[in-house]
């Protein structure tokens, strides 16, 4: 899964994987990646690794030149970069496991921006989620088991927050080094999207 976490400060060690990819002043790049079709394009290339304009084409219903145009794109602002092709088969690669940016930036331009790409994500996984209520009685009962939807309610600190977050960040990021490279897999694994929120209910 393709992971994009928000951030209001620097990472360190215990908050964040190495290969995550700062976008904070960076408005130009966080428009380019708040667009349907270019989210879903990094999320299959870190289900699937490396792929062509006309592979990934195929995978997600759009045409080569339309896969060309985006990774263009994408590739202008860093996201991905060429791998290592055979013959004439020109496959692209992500260029990190992860993005994230300034949700309080003083920048009014990059704060939308931000914004608009936050919004973005969390409704794709809104709609995974209710794809997954409406379709998990034809799952494998492993997964039925596995798949978990929980709400709670916490009296917190901001620091106990904080501090909440980063440990639930930490061993996301023990699995990072999957995305993207199949190879790297055990058996039977498939693509677990999960959202963390955390949204003081503030006067």
């Amino acid at each position: 899964m393709w992971r994009t976490r928000i951030d209001k400060s620097s990472c360190d060690k215990n908050s964040c994987d190495v290969e995550q990819r700062d976008l904070t002043g960076d408005a130009g790049s966080l428009r380019a990646l708040a667009h349907p079709v270019r989210l879903a394009l990094l999320e299959r290339l870190g289900r699937d690794g490396a792929l062509t304009a006309s592979e990934a084409g195929r995978l997600l219903g759009e045409s080569a030149g339309t896969m060309s145009w985006h990774l263009s794109v994408l590739a202008k602002h860093g996201f991905v970069v060429e791998a290592e092709g055979h013959g004439r088969r020109r496959p692209w690669q992500l260029a990190a496991g992860g993005q994230r940016w300034d949700a309080d930036a003083a920048d009014v331009d990059e704060r939308a921006a931000g914004t608009a790409l936050a919004q973005l994500v969390v409704n794709r996984h809104v709609r995974r989620i209710e794809s997954w209520l409406e379709d998990r009685k034809d799952a494998p009962a492993e997964w039925r088991e596995a798949a978990d939807i929980a709400s709670f309610t916490l009296h917190l600190t901001a620091a106990e927050a904080r501090e909440i977050t980063e440990r639930v960040a930490e061993i996301m990021a023990g699995f990072a080094e999957r995305l993207g490279r199949p190879e790297l897999r055990p058996q039977h694994t498939t693509p677990v999207h999960v959202l963390v929120a955390m949204t003081p209910d503030l006067p």
